[in-house]
C-alpha cells in the first residue's frame, strides 16, 4: 500500500506566509523558509508554496524564498504562483524546487502544462486547480459527512482563476482530465468554498476528480481535524492531503497528524 503524502502549505504574500479563509482574512503566520525548515524536521512528506499576489514586482520575491528554502530543506517542495512561461519553470526548477504549481496560466494556455511536460517531466508538473460550487449567492454551507453524494453534477463545480477572483466558465471535472492528457503530473485540487473554514474538504468534488484521472490528487480546502484527513484519504480518494491552519497555528504538528492517521489505519510514511 501506497504511503499517504501529508503535505504543509504556505501561501506566501510580500515575503511572508500567509492564511485566510476562501483566500481573504489574511493573517500573518511567520516566515516561510524558518516554517519550512520547522515541518521539514516534523516530518512532512512535501511541501507547498504558493505566492498568492503574484504580482510582475514580487515574482522576483518567490523565487528568492525557494532559492533559501533549497538550502535549509531536504523534502520536495513544489512553488507556484506567477508561472506563466517555460522559462519560468525552468528557472524555478534551477532555484532548486522538485515542481512548479501553474493555475491561472495553465488556465489561459493550456499548451503550456504540454510544453512543461515534454520538457522537464510529468513529475514537475502539479496543476493547481481552484473550484467553486456553481450557485448563485454566497458560497453554500459544504454537505455534511455521509450527504456528500448529494452533489454529484459533474457540472457541479466551476474553475476559478486570479486566486479564486475569475470563474473561467471550465467545468473542473472535464478540465481536469484534459490537464491529465496535456502531460499534468499531479492535481493539486482546491475548494473555494471549504479553503481555511477548518470544517472538511469538499468530499464530492475530491472523489469525482480522483475517480475522473489516472494521476494523483492532493486535496485542498477545509481541514481541520484528523478525522477531516482521513475522509479526504478514504471517501475523496485523495493521494495526499494539503494543510495549512492545522499547523501554521499550533493545534497539530505533522507528527501529531501522521500518528493520529496511523491510528486510523491510514498508511503514512516516517522519516
Amino acid at each position: 500500500m501506497l504511503a499517504k503524502r501529508i503535505i504543509p502549505c504556505l501561501d506566501v504574500k510580500a515575503g511572508r506566509v500567509v492564511k485566510g479563509t476562501h483566500f481573504v482574512d489574511l493573517r500573518d503566520a511567520g516566515d516561510p523558509v524558518e516554517r519550512a525548515a520547522e515541518y521539514d524536521r516534523q516530518g512532512a512528506d512535501e511541501l507547498v508554496f504558493l505566492d498568492i499576489t503574484a504580482s510582475h514586482e514580487q515574482r522576483d520575491l518567490i523565487f528568492e524564498v525557494a532559492a533559501r528554502v533549497a538550502e535549509q530543506v531536504f523534502i520536495p517542495y513544489t512553488v507556484g504562483g506567477g508561472i506563466r512561461t517555460v522559462e519560468d519553470i525552468r528557472r524555478m526548477v534551477k532555484t532548486g524546487a522538485d515542481k512548479v504549481s501553474i493555475n491561472t496560466a495553465a488556465v489561459n494556455d493550456p499548451d503550456l502544462i504540454t510544453q512543461g511536460a515534454d520538457r522537464f517531466g510529468v513529475q514537475c508538473i502539479v496543476v493547481a486547480i481552484d473550484a467553486r460550487r456553481r450557485t448563485a449567492g454566497p458560497s453554500p454551507e459544504l454537505p455534511a459527512y455521509g450527504d456528500w453524494l448529494r452533489t454529484d453534477d459533474p457540472s457541479g463545480w466551476e474553475v476559478v482563476s486570479h486566486g479564486g477572483r475569475t470563474p473561467t466558465g471550465r467545468e473542473a471535472i472535464a478540465w481536469a482530465q484534459e490537464c491529465e492528457q496535456r502531460g499534468a503530473g499531479e492535481i493539486l485540487l482546491t475548494s473555494m468554498d471549504g479553503d481555511g473554514a477548518q470544517a472538511g474538504y469538499d468530499l464530492a468534488l475530491t472523489r469525482q476528480v480522483a475517480e475522473a484521472v489516472g494521476i494523483p490528487v492532493i486535496a485542498s480546502g477545509g481541514a481541520g481535524t484528523i478525522d477531516h484527513l482521513v475522509d479526504a484519504l478514504t471517501v475523496g480518494k485523495a493521494e495526499a492531503v494539503l494543510i495549512a491552519s492545522m499547523v501554521h497555528y499550533g493545534a497539530f504538528t505533522v507528527r501529531q497528524i501522521k500518528d493520529g492517521l496511523a491510528a486510523r489505519g491510514i498508511c503514512v510514511r516516517y522519516a
